[in-house]
């Protein structure tokens, strides 16, 4: 199984037309996903990578019937088009959106039947079915372990350690590294330990914020798969953004170590270095027998 997108998923890309989108279009076309059409206002009726472009999103799923949408044009509004139609997953790589305007949309979104990730991330992948985002491919292999991070390069150097130690993916999705998101770690782990097929979580996180603290008392009081971590940027000073704009310490409990001290006190494994991603993966399934 995967969470979120599989080789089901019809995909509708908003700013089909523009460069970064024709380039990544084309890379997700290639791996097998299934582009239905894409957005570009203005455009409509036109094809592009032998596909239709349309004027809205509405009209894309009117039409070709897309179920899940990923934006490359920068306004917010972009967000807000795709959740009126109540899609039911939108990617937003974009990144640079102000966090004014995603107070707005975070608003707009609870009111709708529809799950963003991002914006600044790097999509969602079912390694074999559909890509999502611009994640390379073939780094991906198809497995049992669910991987959610806050750090897209750090996503990709989890995959490849994985895969290269015989643990394949069910999912990988890049939630983002913007203060305000749609998608959080704890929505992820809850859809990867609901997911049969995963059996363990690779949890990537950040100083800043207590997004990981949220998903690791989830984990202690609900979780039944093993689960790892590493936290980014303990090395960071206090008050200055490192990497993404959420990155930053703002209190002692926004500091890498006092995350990985609540971390280890709900039952979660910790890698304390990137380099040890995997095997801490693999020594912790065959601790659970796995």
């Amino acid at each position: 199984m995967s969470i979120l997108v599989n080789k089901n998923s019809r995909v509708v890309v908003q700013g089909f037309t523009g460069k970064e989108a024709t380039f990544h279009s084309t890379q997700m076309i290639e791996y097998g996903t299934n582009i239905v059409g894409g957005v570009t206002p203005g455009k409509g009726g036109q094809q592009h990578l032998e596909r239709p472009v349309f004027n809205t999103v509405e009209e894309a799923v009117k039409i070709a019937g897309a179920n899940t949408s990923i934006i490359f044009v920068p306004p917010a509004f972009a967000i807000l088009e795709a959740a009126d139609t109540e899609i039911g997953v939108i990617v937003c790589i974009t990144e640079g959106i102000p966090t004014q305007d995603m107070i707005i949309v975070k608003e707009y979104l609870s009111k709708k039947n529809c799950r963003l990730i991002g914006p600044n991330c790097p999509g969602i992948i079912t390694p074999g079915e559909t890509k999502v985002g611009i994640m390379p491919g073939f780094i991906h292999q198809k497995g049992n372990i669910g991987v959610v991070s806050r750090s897209g390069t750090l996503t990709y150097e989890a995959v490849d350690q994985l895969t290269k130690l015989g643990l394949g993916q069910t999912s990988a999705i890049g939630i983002g590294g913007d203060p305000i998101i749609g998608t959080t770690i704890k929505d992820a782990v809850e859809l990867f330990m609901a997911d049969d097929e995963t059996k363990g979580i690779v949890m990537i996180g950040e100083i800043g914020g207590n997004m990981e603290d949220d998903a690791a008392y989830w984990i202690k009081e609900n979780g039944t798969k093993p689960v790892t971590a590493f936290i980014a940027g303990a090395t960071a000073p206090k008050g200055r953004t490192m990497g993404h704009a959420g990155a930053i310490i703002g209190s002692k409990s926004d500091t890498a170590e006092a995350k990985k001290q609540i971390l280890k006190e709900c039952g979660i494994i910790i890698s304390e270095s990137p380099a040890d991603i995997g095997k801490t993966m693999l020594n912790a399934m065959k601790k659970f027998n796995f």
